[in-house]
């Protein structure tokens, strides 16, 4: 059974306890009508396991958006609490890629690494899965989709994410911080892609 969820909708636990650190992160990176700019959908796979959808316009060419989003190793320097991104040797010479995630909640420091195998369908999409990592299973996509109205041309990007927490974490916590970080990624891309 899937359970479409509204981004801002709790799910019985109060989670007011880790906003004070979302806020200082979106005050210092973005203002209030950026973040209304990206669209977030939760829906409920499992008990423990997420899909999350974030969506966002870029009024630039597909080809400029990819060219942001296979910079692998350069993620790291403008995605918000992405410490680290780097290629690895992969086993059957496809792209593997290990990212390291850093943030506060809950006043502790949280790390979380993935070793992310790749697979790019230039330029409509980039799938990814886990196949080392902190997550019982983190996999999803990256979907840019041209548009255009009149004058008008650029890129719908979607990047969705399915993942299912080891026990350890407890999944409305990681729910909140996942669909409120992919927000403030998508921005960064956007900046980034605009900054080209």
């Amino acid at each position: 059974m899937k359970v479409t969820e509204e981004h801002n909708i709790q799910e019985g636990l109060d989670l007011s306890v880790i906003s004070d650190d979302i806020d200082l992160e979106r005050n210092g990176a973005t203002q209030a009508d950026d973040l209304q700019a990206v669209d977030v959908e939760i829906e409920k796979i499992a008990e423990r396991v997420r899909q999350i959808t974030a969506s966002l316009q870029i009024s630039q060419p597909v080809e400029q958006v990819w060219k942001v989003l296979t910079d692998y190793e350069a993620l790291a320097d403008f995605i918000p609490n992405l410490t680290k991104s780097r290629l690895l040797e992969h086993p059957q010479g496809g792209i593997r890629l290990e990212q390291i995630g850093a943030q506060r909640f809950l006043r502790f420091n949280f790390c979380a690494r993935v070793v992310l195998d790749l697979e790019e369908s230039f330029p409509k999409e980039i799938n990814f899965r886990m196949v080392e990592g902190d997550f019982k299973d983190f996999s999803g996509s990256w979907l840019l989709k041209p548009y255009s109205f009149s004058e008008d041309m650029g890129t719908y990007l979607y990047y969705t994410v399915k993942v299912w927490p080891k026990r350890t974490m407890p999944i409305a916590i990681i729910e909140r911080r996942i669909s409120d970080d992919m927000q403030l990624n998508l921005l960064a891309i956007r900046q980034r892609v605009l900054e080209a």
